[in-house]
């Protein structure tokens, strides 16, 4: 059986995993909490590319499949959760834990690369989330986690210790939850249909969120997007 390796989504999806390896070492080799999340924004950029060249191309494998998995599991799973455990240990704790108990908390946001690791697990199994998620993307939990980290060491900003945890925690646990989250993917582009109009109304709010709030807008736009997909959830199973 003759595999073929170097097909042009595959070696962008290895961007995508060399992205995420310059994530991990820029938190912990040289702590800077801003390159690593500009190593995962990169990452997600080559991960919407390799899926969209696999499409255009009609190059699809199931070594890609495969690869890609693992590719999200370093760039959208480790790296994150260790930008997390990083900024941790730069934060003062709400309740005066000692130096030996902070260390030991700071290894809580851990928990997020695990969580991840099933939530893609699942991802490549589950048929009924070709065209919307069970969930929250890795990428968007990435982006959330890497972006607070970016702006806290960017502008200073002083979050307890325990807030950082209970945030890693909640975000873990929404990689696994069972709320449906509307995908991104444009099938028509017009309004007709309800899933289009979300969208539609997604990007606007977006884009004026990014003109009021600069990089502010980066972990709010994630939030919006939690927000709009837990509501429309519940109005389908009413």
């Amino acid at each position: 059986m003759k595999i073929k390796l170097f097909t042009i989504p595959n070696c962008i999806t290895l961007c995508n995993l060399l992205c995420g390896i310059g994530s991990i070492i820029s938190a912990l080799v040289y702590n800077d909490l801003q390159m690593a999340l500009c190593f995962i924004i990169a990452s997600a950029v080559a991960d919407f590319l390799d899926g969209f060249s696999a499409r255009l191309l009609k190059q699809y494998s199931a070594v890609g499949v495969q690869l890609d998995s693992l590719a999200d599991m370093v760039s959208f799973g480790v790296a994150p959760a260790i930008a997390m455990a990083v900024l941790c240990g730069q934060m003062p704790s709400a309740f005066g834990l000692n130096e030996m108990w902070s260390e030991v908390v700071c290894y809580i946001p851990l928990v997020v690369a695990a969580f991840s690791a099933l939530r893609l697990a699942k991802f490549n199994i589950d048929e009924t989330q070709k065209e919307e998620f069970e969930g929250l993307p890795t990428p968007g939990a990435a982006i959330l986690l890497g972006s607070l980290a970016m702006l806290c060491e960017r502008y200073d900003l002083i979050v307890d210790l325990e807030w950082l945890v209970l945030i890693s925690v909640v975000v873990a646990m929404l990689l696994i939850s069972p709320v449906r989250m509307f995908s991104l993917k444009f099938h028509e582009w017009g309004l007709g249909s309800t899933d289009n109009k979300i969208r539609y109304s997604f990007l606007l709010a977006s884009c004026l969120l990014i003109a009021l709030l600069r990089l502010y807008a980066i972990p709010a736009i994630i939030v919006l997007y939690i927000v709009i997909s837990a509501v429309r959830w519940i109005a389908s199973k009413r």
